[in-house]
């Protein structure tokens, strides 16, 4: 007779209660058992000490008899410091599903769309900025012959106003007082 450690489900309808019970693996989920261990109230806090309650002198005794506990039972002995904790490693928990998963490639296709046109748009500013450029040119090109030709003026005027900046520079300190 293979034992099992597992939860009876008791409660009403959307108010679930579980007994913790020792019974026979081949016996159905709520049905006939050897022995109740302990109480499991989901509906508790989880700090709480009342969620779970289990007599673990009968529980150790279930375990030397060769009882195998299920994966919600395990937890809560991993918790109660009876078991050693397992690693555990369920990669199918983090897959999407297909309607998620749906979801990311429509939002996906959606932005790589809106980035080509943003990209577009950007290349459009930038082809309207170089005609511009490209119109103002030969403007600039017809005024610099005559800066040039202003530019030996400017530069004779340079030595005047070198000679001029120590007079101004004394005068500075007389207008500030």
């Amino acid at each position: 007779m293979a034992m099992k450690i597992r939860l009876a489900r008791g409660g009403s309808k959307k108010r679930p209660f579980y007994r913790v019970v020792a019974a026979d693996s081949r016996m159905p989920r709520d049905g006939r058992y050897v022995e109740k261990l302990g109480t499991y109230n989901p509906l508790v806090a989880k700090d709480s000490e009342e969620r779970v309650q289990l007599d673990m002198e009968r529980v150790n005794y279930w375990l030397g008899q060769g009882a195998q506990p299920t994966e919600r039972v395990v937890r809560f002995l991993e918790a109660a410091g009876v078991m050693e904790k397992t690693v555990r490693n369920n990669p199918i928990k983090a897959k999407l599903g297909k309607k998620a998963q749906d979801r990311l490639e429509e939002k996906a296709a959606a932005g790589v769309a809106a980035q080509e046109a943003e990209e577009a748009a950007k290349l459009a500013a930038v082809e309207a900025a170089a005609a511009a450029v490209a119109e103002e040119a030969p403007a600039v090109a017809e005024e610099a012959p005559a800066v040039a030709e202003e530019a030996p003026a400017v530069a004779e005027e340079a030595p005047a106003v070198a000679e001029e900046a120590p007079a101004v520079a004394e005068e500075a300190p007389a207008v500030a007082e």
